[in-house]
């Protein structure tokens, strides 16, 4: 992936990844020396330098009175997203019972783009239920190979089981998680999930887009509604 496009993803302003690189490809620079190869303001470089040293990404050194400064080792920036984790971590059960209070029954979320898909993957995972689905083409392993790969190891750790209606004349790669049965439908790009009390719709157009629908008693209609279909399956 892009460094930059990494940096950002962490978090990192666009003045701290400018300071940061400089420093990280030419070692010991005085700050004025890193604001004319950033092409930021020394105010702007400074204040870069500042939340850089905070984060324990960069440091200086006295020589005479003069600052000089440098980036940390690469793999500090291991150590700066574990320790984000920690803190989160940290505050997650607090934020459970305050997210639970706050629910409301028939709960709709929505998610674009890959990242967004991926988090109501993660979310069928830390529910933890049977999933039943229909609609999918293939397109989860197609658009996503490598998590894909990676929800399948998750769903083995968890013993969560799949059951699949494909349309006929489809192959699924096999899995020991998964079962399937085909039916005669016509092709979809929108894929149905029920696990728990949600139902998850993707829609895989260009950028793929989702919903979560919290309900007990819509996913109670949709499991039964899959179990008419599961049985008349083949």
């Amino acid at each position: 992936m892009d460094i930059e496009k990494v940096l950002s993803n962490l978090g990192f302003s666009p003045n701290e990844i400018k300071v940061y690189l400089t420093l990280n490809d030419r070692g010991s620079l005085k700050a004025g020396k890193i604001a004319t190869i950033s092409k930021i303001d020394r105010s702007s470089c400074y204040n870069a330098l500042k939340t850089l040293a905070e984060k324990g990404l960069a440091s200086y050194v006295l020589i005479g009175a003069v600052k000089w400064f440098q980036a940390t080792g690469p793999k500090r920036l291991l150590d700066y997203v574990k320790e984000q984790e920690e803190d989160v971590k940290s505050i997650l059960d607090d934020l459970h019972a305050r997210h639970k209070a706050a629910k409301i029954e028939g709960q709709v979320r929505l998610f674009k783009g890959i990242k967004g898909v991926k988090t109501i993957f993660l979310d069928m995972i830390r529910t933890g239920k049977e999933n039943y689905v229909f609609g999918s083409e293939g397109q989860f392993s197609k658009r996503m190979p490598e998590f894909a790969k990676q929800f399948e190891r998750l769903k083995n750790e968890s013993g969560i089981k799949t059951k699949l209606i494909l349309r006929k004349g489809r192959k699924e790669l096999g899995s020991k998680t998964s079962e399937y049965r085909h039916l005669d439908v016509e092709e979809s790009l929108a894929v149905t999930n029920i696990y728990g009390d949600k139902i998850a719709i993707i829609i895989w157009t260009d950028e793929p887009e989702g919903i979560i629908i919290e309900n007990k008693s819509a996913a109670k209609a949709y499991k039964s509604y899959f179990d008419v279909l599961w049985k008349v399956a083949k």
